[in-house]
């Protein structure tokens, strides 16, 4: 019934909103009377400030349709290449009329990005998947609106979402032989299900996975977010905040976990930023300051977009990852597109690198909670682990704004660069191996400190690499063609060694993915200077076996 209310209140707001904006319009309007009175500015902000209070938000899009590559300015097509019934997977394909800059996009690596399905929408990474396509060929899961898909598509259990990781996964290994996959914030946890389950299986997994500021483990420094989940038990989220879609939308009568109430929810745990950030825009407005004004425009436009999640798929990652953390406890079994249960075994990844990243002043997964990630994954070599804690950063500075362009990309763009050595991104017949040895050597001359190209992690069968027969049957000219690419098609330099200098504008340390963890209840430490070489330090991965630790109820 709530949902009902919701929506009759706000569709009769809406003509309100609508002479709201109408008649901010006449007070600002040169050429009408109405702007030569006394308070004609105050009176125009005034209503701008309702209309925006009063009306709806859609669907921001992305606007991508330009990126800078080494300068050099190239067209973006935005397309849709898988449309599933609950999520479309889009790709963000590249063009070029410079012969040079075309050959370089072509061999970059192909990365997946995994957004959030937590009430807004996947164009909250807008600035994420505009950075990435500097480097990188980029896709990015576009989860759909509950509430406008019909009943007769079914249900959305978390299972789907994992069984939809798989497939994207797998789309992107037919059409590149390989790729790597980044998840932030809620879907790090159905990404590792799923490339768990992929490894287990003895399939092909990604080259790297990159995950962001991630619940793997909650019970980890717990935040508001996590202390509602252990409070509440499950019978009580199904009775008080799942509602059936009204009659108005294509998906009605579906059991949903309304966008309206996770936004309320966001506004809630900050209520006086969220005030004052209105009472700024609207003395920006008497100013005429146009620069703020757009900038506060733009982030609302994006922060008040939310949308319905199916009740099946909240109600399963409530009590799965808040509850039962069934993930660190090993006892959770995914169901399999064929109705089958399989048990999720992060130890059995042994194959797929591993770079968790963590903002300090984190509030929405608190400190540590990524991290664990290194603990599950005990199969996994230790160097071939690394994890990135972004000082002064919080939830969204890790992959949004000036902290994700400036401190986090270069750490993610050379990590992935450094498990992309040496491994074909195109079905093309590989050189025979005794030149292909020859021309690396030679080209890494030309490179600044390259690491040697890891051991190859599965047979090339499992990897979309030529065979050892087709590699010897390969001609001359392509290994020609191989010898005499560019310097600069090769990624940045790779994994340092320990202990090794960063520049000092990189306020940011790589740290051992299972140090002390401060002490329960302690406060959140200050942010730091963002230009600080003595609290930057670059190590190697430790070992990861840790064990995770027991639940803890204080909050923090």
């Amino acid at each position: 019934m709530l949902y009902q209310i919701y929506e009759t209140q706000r569709s009769f707001m809406e003509p309100f909103a609508d002479f709201a904006l109408a008649a901010s319009k006449l007070y600002s309007n040169p050429v009408l009377p109405f702007q030569k009175s006394a308070f004609a500015q105050r009176m125009s902000a005034g209503y701008d400030l309702l209309y925006r209070l009063y009306k709806d938000y859609e669907k921001p899009a992305f606007n991508l349709n330009t990126v800078q590559v080494d300068g050099v300015e190239i067209a973006v097509h935005e397309r849709i290449e898988i449309d599933k019934p609950f999520c479309e997977l889009r790709r963000f394909k590249r063009f070029s009329d410079d012969s040079a800059t075309l050959t370089k996009l072509k061999n970059q690596p192909a990365v997946l990005i995994v957004a959030p399905l937590s009430g807004h929408y996947a164009t909250l990474l807008r600035d994420t998947v505009r950075t990435m396509l500097q480097g990188h060929k980029v896709y990015i899961t576009d989860w759909k609106n509950a509430r406008l898909v019909p009943l007769s598509e079914g249900a959305f259990h978390l299972d789907d979402y994992v069984n939809y990781v798989e497939d994207f996964i797998r789309h992107l290994q037919g059409k590149y032989g390989n790729c790597h996959v980044m998840s932030v914030c809620q879907p790090t946890v159905p990404v590792l299900a799923a490339v768990s389950l992929m490894a287990s299986r003895g399939e092909q997994v990604p080259l790297s996975m990159t995950m962001m500021g991630g619940p793997i483990d909650a019970r980890k420094s717990p935040t508001s977010v996590n202390d509602l989940a252990v409070k509440r038990g499950y019978e009580w989220f199904e009775s008080n905040v799942i509602y059936r879609v009204p009659d108005s939308f294509p998906g009605k009568g579906r059991r949903v976990y309304p966008g309206f109430l996770q936004h309320t929810g966001f506004v809630a745990m900050n209520p006086d930023r969220h005030a004052g950030n209105h009472y700024d825009y609207f003395k920006n407005l008497i100013k005429g300051d146009d620069a703020s004004a757009d900038a506060h425009r733009a982030f609302y436009d994006e922060y008040n977009a939310v949308l319905d999640m199916d009740a099946d798929y909240y109600l399963e990652t409530i009590a799965t990852v808040f509850q039962k953390y069934e993930l660190v406890n090993g006892t959770w079994d995914v169901r399999a597109p064929d109705g089958s249960l399989e048990r999720v075994r992060p130890q059995d990844i042994k194959h797929s690198a591993l770079l968790t990243v963590e903002g300090e002043l984190d509030d929405i997964s608190g400190s540590g909670q990524t991290r664990a990630a290194h603990a599950l994954c005990s199969g996994l070599p230790a160097k071939e682990e690394r994890h990135l804690e972004v000082k002064g950063a919080g939830h969204y500075g890790i992959f949004s704004g000036r902290r994700w362009r400036e401190t986090v990309y270069p750490q993610v763009r050379n990590f992935i660069a450094e498990h992309q050595l040496g491994v074909s991104s195109a079905p093309v017949p590989a050189p025979e191996a005794p030149k292909v040895a020859v021309t690396q050597a030679a080209t890494a001359k030309k490179a600044v400190a390259v690491a040697p190209a890891p051991a190859p992690r599965k047979p090339a069968s499992k990897r979309g690499v030529a065979s050892a027969a087709t590699r010897a049957t390969a001609s001359k000219k392509a290994t020609a063609a191989v010898a005499s690419e560019p310097a600069q098609a090769l990624p940045l330099p790779v994994k340092p060694a320990r202990t090794t200098a960063v520049a000092p504008t990189l306020a940011t340390r790589w740290v051992d993915p299972a140090p002390a963890e401060r002490p329960t209840g302690a406060a959140a430490p200050a942010p730091e200077p963002e230009v600080d070489a003595k609290a930057t330090v670059v190590t190697d991965a430790p070992p990861s076996s840790e064990t995770p630790k027991p639940a803890s109820r204080k909050k923090v």
